[in-house]
């Protein structure tokens, strides 16, 4: 209470009239304690409000793991935002997509767990039922929405599938990178473009909390899949601290409360990974790059 005081007595001497700019809870401690703080940044899978709802009890149940240490989640607005503070090193530890996770190894990252489920690890397409479109030529002249450039199974994953079904997606068709995986999916259902890609999790969320709306749209193609997400952290945290992280990570499915938490993600588990878990990743990077659009891998 004391320090909270305090805070409102600064602003109130800045001087009225003056907006402050960046307005957000704080989730710090005494500023006399000696408690380190770790950053956990999890990439665009929702909307901030949404990542904080599912991922914040997750984080909150592996710091309560962990006396002595505090960690704090942190969203990020979009996916430009993320990667740039991913690749400066602001994260100690980070669950990136698994191109964001390739980038990452360059810039003092090492991968030492991923989501499970990589059956799940897949891009899907999807159009209105009503839409008329039943071949991949069909969107030849339209406009197809995805989250981000750098999203790997709603962007890259589908660009590819139509790359390969006959679809030069710099010439063919118009792309719209719209922000985030649910204005991809609401983008096609308001009819702003023909088709829209993400992949099955946020799917899965979107029919579960909005199936009026969802039963007006279909996945019309889906592609083949590539290893999950995954946990990276930074080389100098203390290899003692990640094992204690990673060892409440893994084990959320041994426990009721565990089970529920994942169950919101939606996923079964989170497990145990390596740097070279991700070569097919590196790989695939590497053959879309050279025929479809550059990107940096």
């Amino acid at each position: 209470m004391q320090r909270l005081s305090l805070v409102l007595v600064i602003l109130l001497l800045a001087g009225c009239g003056k907006q402050e700019e960046n307005l957000q809870p704080s989730f710090s401690g005494q500023a006399t304690d000696n408690v380190k703080e770790y950053v956990v940044g999890i990439h665009p899978l929702h909307n901030p409000k949404r990542l904080f709802e599912v991922y914040d009890p997750i984080v909150s149940y592996i710091e309560a793991g962990i006396p002595g240490t505090r960690l704090k989640l942190e969203a990020s607005r979009n996916y430009e935002e993320f990667d740039k503070k991913l690749y400066s090193g602001h994260f100690d530890f980070a669950m990136p997509n698994p191109y964001q996770t390739v980038r990452s190894l360059k810039y003092g990252y090492r991968v030492f767990g991923k989501m499970g489920d990589d059956e799940n690890f897949r891009g899907i397409i999807l159009v209105r039922k009503d839409s008329g479109i039943s071949k991949v030529g069909d969107l030849k002249g339209k406009k197809v929405a995805y989250p981000a450039p750098s999203a790997l199974a709603a962007t890259i994953m589908p660009q590819y599938y139509l790359h390969t079904h006959g679809i030069d997606i710099n010439r063919d068709i118009e792309n719209l990178y719209v922000g985030s995986q649910e204005s991809a999916i609401m983008n096609v259902l308001r009819g702003h473009t023909a088709a829209g890609a993400t992949w099955p999790v946020p799917w899965i969320t979107f029919t579960q909390e909005h199936p009026d709306m969802a039963n007006q749209l279909e996945i019309k193609w889906q592609t083949g899949t590539l290893p999950n997400n995954s946990w990276v952290v930074r080389k100098d945290v203390p290899a003692e601290l990640t094992a204690k992280f990673a060892a409440l990570l893994f084990g959320l499915n041994s426990s009721a409360e565990g089970r529920k938490m994942l169950a919101r993600l939606p996923i079964s588990k989170f497990e145990a990974a390596t740097d070279k878990v991700y070569q097919p990743v590196q790989e695939y990077l590497k053959v879309f790059s050279e025929t479809v659009r550059h990107i940096e891998y």
